[in-house]
This record gives structure tokens, C-alpha cells and sequence, in this order.
């Protein structure tokens, strides 16, 4: 592809998740270019281009997972590796942003590492930035530089329409996921119900005290941006198995799975979680329950329609009626 004022199209991926940057590399037909990362013995990172990409529209797939810090330090590092190395436009493609929950100051004494973030990977030479799905949609205005930010919603609804189940609810398993599980529930057909929850202290724990919707003999779908330990949601599976639901599933982006995630998961009541592969999940967390929906045709032709200055929204708007890419469950 050379149709673009900004050269050549040209991907590159960090290690933070290799599998998809390759799906997404033979989706487009075009391969990531060779570099080698090391870690010094001091714990520096260093990154090596194998071969010139002077002029090229360079794409950096790194998304920023477990190991979080060292991702990040990642990214930047290799964004300020391509542009001395003279691309001529870089784009950092990040399917998961960490500290993204921290995206505004909501007591005394506190950062708001969201910014932070966003100013890291703007001071480090990146010309924009796609994300997908972010926790909180303010975070696009913490970059100064230009944002598109894709989403997996059709991709998941399209699953779950296929499934044909009786009697759906969608459920927000909390007031701040109201929203886009609002959207979810009117692409399926289906009403909706939210658990009101409270956060009792800073260690991540939260208590669920009712449900605001008819959920009784009804089969759930708990709609959420991302999985973290899985506490939030089991707070909603128990919460529905007491008002009587007929069963359960999840449909959820990013699936973080930090420990206890996947052992809670595993002994739940949860029929299905399906997610997609914004974040790499390996052997150990693959449960028999858990789908993975693939992501890498809608990044490619995001990036495809951002490296031909052609609409975002129409390359996303396809996916209204795609079927969804399996990778395993």
C-alpha cells in the first residue's frame, strides 16, 4: 500500500501482545518489520531496527498489559526509535490502555496517571494514537496529538445475537458501564438492568446492593469494558443467581484476568465469557468457558483507513453486520 502522502505502510509490534500484531500483519498483507528487543542485565530496554524505514507511515502494535511498567516504557522507547529512524509518520496502536481507571482526580493527594500516560506517548514522537474501547471516554482528550479510538461492540453483539437466546437482559454490572450497555441491550433486542454497586475502599472491593431491572427467570448478559480480578463481576453473577435468572453470560473487551480472575471464573455459574484478543491470554487462562473473539480484521482495516486518510467510522460501521473471527472457545 503507497497510496498515503506518509509513505509506505509499515507495522512493528512490541512484545506486549506478538500474536495479534502477526493477525493482524497477514490481515493486511504486510510484514512487521524485523528489530530486535533486549533487556540489559540493568533492566534498560534497547530496541534495533533490522533495516531502514525512512518515510514509511509506521503503525506500533503494543498494547499495554501485564507487564504493564516495562510495556509502557516499551512503547515510548520504540516510538522514539522510529521516528530517529525517520518514518515519516508514526501511529502508536495500543488495543489495551493500562491506567486507564485512573483518569480523573476523585480524592485528595492522587495522580491522574491517565494523562500521564497520554503526555509519555506524545512527548516520545507519536504524530496519533488508535485505542479500543477505553475504560473512560475522557481519556481521548488527555492526548494532545490526534486520537481515533475503535471498538469491539459489533464484533461482541453480532456473537451474542447469534447465540439466539431466550428471553435476554442485558445487565451493567455497575452505574458507570450504564451506557454503553444501554447501546449493547438495543442491539440486541433486549432490556436492560443495572446492579448498583459501591467501591467500600481503595483495595479494588466493591459491594453489589441491588438490581434496577426485571432480571427474574431471564437468561443475563453482564456487558463491561474489561475483567481486571473478576470481583466486580461475581459481584453481579451473585447478585443475579439471588434475583433468579435463568443463566449467565459475560461479554467483556478486555480480559485482564489478573489472579484470582481466572479461578473465580472457573468456579462460577458464568455459562460463557466471551472477550476478545486485545490482550494475549495464555494457556493457563484459557478456560473452556471462556470465548476469544479475534480483533485483528477490524484493527487492520482501521489502520488501513487511517494510512488512506479514508473514514474510520465507515471501516467500523462494517462491522455491523461481519461475523464475528473465533480464535478459540
Amino acid at each position: 500500500m503507497t497510496d498515503s502522502i506518509y509513505g509506505e505502510l509499515a507495522l512493528i509490534s512490541g512484545t506486549g501482545n506478538e500474536e495479534l500484531a502477526r493477525e493482524i500483519s497477514e490481515y493486511l498483507k504486510t510484514p512487521l518489520v524485523g528489530r530486535d528487543i533486549t533487556d540489559y542485565p540493568n533492566e534498560n530496554i534497547f530496541i534495533r531496527l533490522h533495516y531502514s524505514i525512512r518515510s514509511t507511515d509506521m503503525f506500533i502494535i503494543q498494547p499495554t498489559t501485564s507487564p504493564v511498567n516495562r510495556n509502557v516504557m516499551e512503547l515510548v522507547i520504540m516510538i522514539d526509535t522510529v521516528k530517529r529512524a525517520s518514518a515519516g509518520r508514526t501511529t502508536a496502536v495500543i488495543p489495551y490502555y493500562s491506567y486507564g481507571r485512573t483518569d480523573k482526580k476523585d480524592q485528595p493527594r492522587v495522580p491522574i496517571t491517565a494523562r500521564l500516560i497520554a503526555d509519555m506517548i506524545g512527548v516520545a514522537g507519536a504524530d496519533r494514537v488508535l485505542l479500543m474501547d477505553l475504560h473512560a471516554g475522557q481519556i481521548q482528550g488527555f492526548f494532545s496529538i490526534f486520537v481515533d479510538e475503535a471498538t469491539a461492540f459489533h464484533i461482541l453483539a453480532n456473537y451474542m445475537l447469534k447465540k439466539g437466546l431466550d428471553d435476554p437482559v442485558v445487565v451493567a454490572p455497575d452505574v458507570g458501564a450504564a451506557k454503553r450497555a444501554r447501546n449493547f441491550a438495543e442491539a440486541l433486542h433486549a432490556p436492560l438492568a443495572i446492579i448498583e454497586k459501591r467501591r467500600t475502599d481503595n483495595r479494588c472491593i466493591s459491594k453489589a446492593l441491588n438490581v434496577i431491572g426485571e432480571v427474574h427467570d431471564r437468561n443475563a448478559i453482564i456487558f463491561d469494558d474489561e475483567v481486571d480480578t473478576a470481583g466486580t463481576l461475581m459481584e453481579a453473577v451473585h447478585v443475579l443467581e439471588a434475583r433468579g435468572v435463568r443463566g449467565i453470560w459475560g461479554c467483556i473487551t478486555h480480559p485482564v484476568l489478573s489472579p484470582p480472575a481466572v479461578e473465580r471464573i472457573r468456579k462460577s455459574s458464568i455459562r460463557e465469557l466471551v472477550v476478545t484478543n486485545t490482550i494475549h491470554l495464555p494457556p493457563e487462562k484459557r478456560l473452556d468457558k471462556i470465548t476469544v473473539l479475534s480483533v485483528a480484521p477490524l484493527l487492520g482495516d482501521v489502520i488501513e483507513a487511517i494510512h488512506r486518510g479514508s473514514s474510520v467510522g465507515n471501516a467500523m460501521a462494517e462491522y455491523e453486520t461481519r461475523d464475528p473471527p473465533i480464535v478459540s472457545g
